[in-house]
């Protein structure tokens, strides 16, 4: 939680966790995580700590969290030089610190996708244009079965149009119905 500029990759797979923890402490265990963009790729690396989750869905994931980092190629020098620079990231103005660039270098999900042993459910639009379909079919092709594959053709990758995050979700409920425990 907190600033982009606060964190990086693993500190937000590290607040993933803490949060499945509390909820599993309070009595709450966590049965299915859903990330979307970066959160999804957090969601891939965060599920292999949380023994009670049954499912995992990404919606418009990058493979791989450097992927994040094409965003602000034009001040790469600088946040390398300086420590720091703003950037626009889907239309906000935020803080990208050395850090997170150096720890984005660091985080690999293959490991972590081929050993999910969890059902994975992959949502992504073929006209994203901020995350390539590729980054989804090789999600899928990483991963082990049950995997499934949803295309949100249509859809932007903030899922911004009538209805869209309406459809991701309904879809990612329907899946996830089968795997989680309905008395919980």
């Amino acid at each position: 939680a907190g600033l982009w500029s606060e964190g990086s990759f693993s500190h937000k797979v590290a607040d993933t966790v803490k949060a499945a923890e509390f909820m599993r402490d309070s009595g709450r265990a966590v049965s299915l995580l859903v990330g979307h963009s970066f959160g999804g790729a957090a969601v891939l690396s965060a599920a292999r700590h949380i023994p009670e989750l049954d499912a995992v869905a990404t919606v418009g994931a990058p493979f791989s969290p450097k992927h994040v980092a094409h965003v602000f190629d034009a001040a790469l020098d600088r946040i390398l030089s300086e420590g720091s620079a703003e950037v626009d990231l889907g239309g906000k103005r935020v803080e990208i610190r050395r850090h997170f660039v150096e720890d984005l270098e660091n985080a690999d999900l293959t490991d972590c996708i081929k050993q999910l042993h969890k059902p994975l459910m992959v949502l992504h639009s073929p006209t994203d244009n901020t995350v390539g379909i590729e980054n989804a079919s090789t999600i899928f092709q990483t991963a082990r079965h049950p995997r499934n594959f949803i295309s949100l053709e249509g859809s932007d990758h903030l899922l911004t149009g009538k209805g869209q995050a309406a459809r991701a979700a309904k879809i990612i409920s329907a899946w996830a119905d089968q795997y989680l425990d309905a008395g919980a």
